[in-house]
């Protein structure tokens, strides 16, 4: 009979004989979906069809009345919309029902058109990502009905409605019982899935994992097939194995997939302390053991001992030592309590190993042991947390040098994480909400604990990449971001942001915003906490928003928008207490240390938006030089790249930009933007490029009186040649200082040939001030010695222009290439945060500088003891005097203006910048005074030439009166 069965072959063959029909599905049989089928018509889960075949009487007999209540078959649908998977279709939302309705009517008209569908059966029962899956079950007549025309049908409409549907993507999904297990999976246990053929569905067995084909990677996979059955073997399997494991076979019309949900638990993750040394004493000390979810316990507990257990998820060990047992070992293990199944595994235990010692000691300590000075160990976490503090040995005992433990709760959430996939994203969010919130004191005392919720939504920016995220979601979101960003983290950041090994959390916690606030649903809402303001709109043509955060006004304004865009702003009133202030590179602020002096706005539009303008509200009034900055991922700095400052005053700068990111303004809180100190530096210059002048016009007069030996022939010329190259140098800097202004980027290449010059003879004026320290040397430490005129001359021209040249050239050469030889903004000199270029001048200076200085205590300690009065001529004694009065007075104060020069790179004090501008103005004047017009014989000299041109020149009246003598 065809479409019927037989059940027992022994069974005699009588038209009077009940029949009834099997189940279809014998898969879900086989996992107890359904539950097995019993003889009879019975009421239950598993539907049935029961009839009486008539006794034949000679004629034909009606055929046998079957109806849809007697026989209905539900079958498990799937099909996948070529759209991003939005967070709010995982819950009771509107967008949900909306779908829903919009989705369950097309369903159920296009699968009217087959016969053996049940009008009304369909049902759309859950979303899933992946896209988005729409899980759905229909009810029919028969075992394998031809839904092809009907899905082809279906996906136009739903394409016609703005759903589009890949007719190839539909398929009958049924749960089942692929690894048949009741208890929990763990780590490293074999898994072996097996995916029986159902009798009614035709076609190969393929394997999916999460997706992704398991044959691609035979090192975690393998697959056995046998005629009814297919068999995936997981080897070794890890917490990252978890997901959804579906067996397909592919059909002519639809393809058929059993799936089932596997969850490996995640691994144990217990925690001891590391290997102790001991001091040789009787004494007690503590061994202490954690984890997480997890029982455990110590595998033995020698006589004597203790068990304490008065931190949560810890339980400490009070081990004795006995002196005479000094230089014992010892090894006890913390293991899982009541996973005995587990035991053969490596992470269900830990071992830590207890020595004594005599040797000599610098620290010691009960839980820590002894150690020596520099000797770091691990120690355990305090108050039950989780995790590890580093000490050192230092010379007061040990000291903590790092911290890493976190709330048993993150530490949850932590590896939770780690195998979170799309649809479980709202809860895992809810769940770190309420624990950051719940433990708030506590997070915002913990560098770790901000970290830990950090790295945990940049992981969710990663596992979210196909999905969006409506508003409930943001909300929890947001919720966690205000507790880590609360003013009571302000030194928690300080902290991260100054660390060498979490240096760079408060950039990923942005990071992780910008991307999160760009997958936001396309709908408009409204989100406010304590310290944030969320603003997700659609605009047309412009949009004007003002902050509602307290004692925040910033305004943010669209104007010229191409076509109506969703547009995500978010207003951040605390963020400027935890990104760093970096504008040049990442362990550097630039001449000036910066601030941030505003809120912190993000921008997020779905297309290009050329003319953004943000007005920010100053926090700090004594802060000025404002800049318009963005945070500039590529470069891990603030850049000002498109945005410029339009308005800067009664309290607010007014930015403009042309894209869309994280604005902010940056301000310096030394600008020295200060009338009286430009005063101070222009007059001060002015003066000095006079004083160079007239002590140039004076070497011109008295040359040829002064220099009738060598000695003071070489003297002329050292002062000649540092007025010369400090003149020079001080007509560049007028010049720079006209190129840049302050706030604005320097022009390269104007600024670049300025700065060289500045460069090249600031360093020929300490260059020829070590020739003369050397001259003064040789001449007082080498008496008898002669060197001739012209050998000298050109020894000197050698150390004070070329070794300068050379050291400026290999500068630029090194540095310019690369875009670092200069500053970028507010002045033109030479570059320091991102290459370091002023080390070209300020090394060499200052090591001339104690140089000289050495020179000088030695001069001074040969002129004490008259070495110099019993071998030299009076007039070569009075030039060698001279240069030593020079070299004493000019090397300090050359000295002193630079050491105040280094001081303000890494200073904002007021006072340092005026003393530094002072001695810098001024150093022309020093050089005239003490190299020129403290000097007899220049003195005697320009009074003689001076009484000379007086005498050769008398009044008109004696002219007049001579030549009345004369006629008479």
């Amino acid at each position: 009979m065809s479409g019927y069965k037989v059940t027992d072959p022994n069974f005699p063959i009588d038209i009077s004989n009940p029949c009834r029909v099997l189940i279809w599905n014998n898969t879900i049989e086989k996992v107890g979906r359904l539950g097995p089928v019993t003889p009879g018509l019975k009421s239950g889960p598993t539907p049935a069809l029961a009839m009486s075949l008539q006794p034949f009487n000679g004629t034909a007999a009606p055929p046998p009345t079957t109806t849809q209540s007697a026989f209905k078959r539900p079958m498990s649908m799937s099909m996948t919309i070529a759209q991003v998977f939005d967070t709010s279709l995982a819950a009771d939302t509107e967008e949900r029902r909306t779908l829903l309705n919009k989705i369950q009517p097309m369903i159920d008209q296009c699968y009217k058109t087959v016969p053996d569908y049940i009008p009304g059966s369909a049902k759309v029962n859950n979303f899933r990502s992946g896209s988005i899956i729409v899980d759905y079950t229909i009810n029919a007549t028969s075992s394998s009905p031809d839904f092809t025309s009907a899905n082809i049908q279906l996906a136009n409409s739903l394409k016609q409605a703005g759903l589009p549907v890949d007719p190839t993507l539909f398929a009958e999904s049924v749960p089942a019982l692929l690894f048949n297990t009741t208890n929990k999976i763990y780590p490293m246990q074999r898994l072996d899935l097996r995916c029986i053929h159902p009798a009614s569905v035709a076609g190969a067995i393929t394997w999916t994992v999460n997706k992704i084909d398991p044959t691609l990677d035979p090192m975690r996979y393998s697959i056995i097939e046998s005629n009814t059955s297919s068999t995936l073997t997981v080897k070794n399997a890890s917490e990252f194995d978890s997901g959804r494991y579906s067996c397909v076979i592919k059909r002519n019309n639809i393809s058929y997939i059993q799936w089932q949900d596997i969850v490996i638990e995640q691994r144990p993750k217990i925690e001891v302390d590391a290997d102790r040394v001991f001091e040789c004493k009787d004494q007690t000390v503590q061994i202490k053991c954690c984890a997480a979810l997890y029982s455990i316990e110590w595998d033995r507990i020698p006589d004597g001992d203790k068990l304490e257990n008065s931190e949560t998820n810890c339980i400490i060990l009070q081990h004795k030592l006995l002196k005479i047992n000094c230089g014992s070992v010892e090894t006890f293990t913390c293991q899982l309590k009541d996973l005995k199944e587990l035991q053969g595994y490596s992470y269900s235990r830990k071992s830590v190993t207890i020595k004594t010692s005599d040797k000599k000691f610098d620290c010691t300590s009960e839980t820590l042991g002894i150690g020596q000075i520099g000797d770091k160990v691990n120690g355990p976490c305090e108050n039950g947390r989780i995790g590890f503090i580093t000490y050192q040995c230092q010379l007061d005992g040990w000291r903590k040098i790092q911290i890493e433990c976190v709330l048993p709760i993150l530490a949850s959430l932590q590896s939770e994480v780690q195998v979170l996939t799309e649809e479980k994203i709202p809860g895992f969010l809810k769940s770190l909400s309420d624990a950051t919130v719940k433990n708030s004191i506590e997070i915002s005392q913990s560098a770790s604990d901000v970290k830990a919720i950090v790295d945990m939504l940049h992981q969710l920016t990663i596992i979210s990449t196909n999905m969006t995220i409506d508003k409930t979601v943001m909300n929890t979101y947001l919720k966690t971001v205000d507790v880590i960003v609360s003013d009571q983290t302000n030194n928690i950041w300080g902290e991260l942001n100054n660390g060498n090994t979490t240096s760079n959390t408060s950039t990923v916690l942005l990071l992780a915003i910008e991307v999160t606030s760009n997958r936001l649903s396309d709908v408009n809402f409204t989100l406010n906490e304590s310290s944030i303001q969320l603003e997700r709109t659609l605009i047309r043509n412009s949009f004007n928003l003002t902050s509602q955060q307290p004692n925040s006004n910033t305004q943010i304004m669209f104007s010229d928008v191409p076509e109506p865009t969703f547009v995500t702003l978010i207003i951040f009133s605390n963020l400027d207490n935890v990104l760093p202030t970096r504008n040049t590179s990442k362990n550097d602020t630039g001449t000036f240390e910066n601030r941030i002096n505003g809120d912190v706005v993000v921008i997020k539009v779905n297309q290009t938006v050329n003319n953004i303008s943000l007005t920010f509200d100053i926090t700090n009034e004594l802060l000025g030089n404002p800049q318009c900055v963005f945070w500039n991922f590529d470069l891990d700095r603030w850049d000002s790249d498109g945005c410029k400052v339009k308005h800067s005053e009664n309290g607010k700068v007014t930015c403009e930009c042309n894209h869309t990111t994280s604005f902010s303004i940056l301000m310096t809180k030394n600008f020295m933007d200060d009338k009286a100190l430009s005063y101070i530096t222009y007059i001060g210059v002015a003066i000095s490029m006079a004083s160079l002048v007239l002590c140039l016009i004076i070497e011109i007069i008295v040359w040829k009186s002064v220099t009738g030996n060598d000695t003071a022939y070489m003297r002329h010329v050292f002062v000649v040649n540092i007025s010369v190259s400090l003149l020079i140098a001080d007509i560049c800097f007028i010049i720079g200082a006209a190129i840049a202004k302050p706030g604005e980027s320097t022009p390269v290449n104007p600024c670049s040939a300025v700065v060289f010059f500045i460069h090249f003879f600031y360093l020929a004026l300490f260059f020829w001030m070590l020739t003369s320290a050397l001259f003064l040397l040789y001449r007082t430490a080498m008496v008898f010695s002669q060197m001739s005129r012209a050998k000298m001359m050109v020894i000197a021209f050698m150390v004070g222009y070329c070794a300068p040249l050379l050291i400026a050239v290999i500068t630029v050469a090194s540095t310019a290439g690369a875009g670092r030889y200069i500053w970028k903004k507010d002045v033109c000199w030479l570059n320091w945060s991102e290459s370091k270029a002023l080390l070209a001048f300020v090394i060499p200076a200052l090591t001339i500088v104690a140089f000289n200085l050495m020179v000088s205590i030695v001069v001074l300690f040969k002129i004490v003891r008259r070495n110099v009065n019993s071998a030299t001529q009076k007039d070569e004694k009075h030039n060698l005097v001279v240069i030593f009065r020079c070299l004493a007075f000019l090397t300090p104060i050359f000295g002193l203006t630079w050491g105040f020069g280094v001081g303000t790179m890494v200073s904002d004090g007021y006072g340092l910048h005026v003393v530094f501008a002072i001695l810098n103005s001024f150093q022309g004047f020093f050089v005239l005074v003490f190299g020129t017009l403290r000097d007899s014989k220049v003195q005697q000299s320009l009074a003689g030439k001076l009484r000379l041109k007086l005498s050769s020149d008398p009044p008109r009246s004696l002219l007049l009166q001579g030549h009345r003598l004369q006629s008479n």
